[in-house]
């Protein structure tokens, strides 16, 4: 891939990335990533449980996933960060 590549697919691409569930308030909740907490939305979902795994994009969960797609979501994103070093 060349930079110019790159730049276009960078303005087109949205990523919804994994976290895990740490604790839940209404219609907020908090969770990690690569050690890494927020506070999310996740009126949009129905049933999240802590311990849950959720797609979020710009601090909406919008999907739930199992602990394995999740996992190999995460590994794919860590092996990504780890060859931009």
């Amino acid at each position: 891939m060349v930079p110019d590549d790159r730049e276009k697919i960078e303005e087109k691409v949205c990523l919804a990335v994994p976290y895990r569930i740490i604790s839940k308030h209404g219609i907020k909740a908090v969770a990690d990533v690569f050690g890494i907490r927020k506070e999310i939305d996740i009126r949009i979902l129905d049933d999240v449980n802590v311990n849950d795994y959720v797609l979020v994009h710009a601090g909406f969960a919008i999907q739930k996933l199992d602990q394995e797609a999740a996992k190999t979501t995460l590994d794919l994103l860590r092996e990504i960060s780890e060859e931009q070093i």
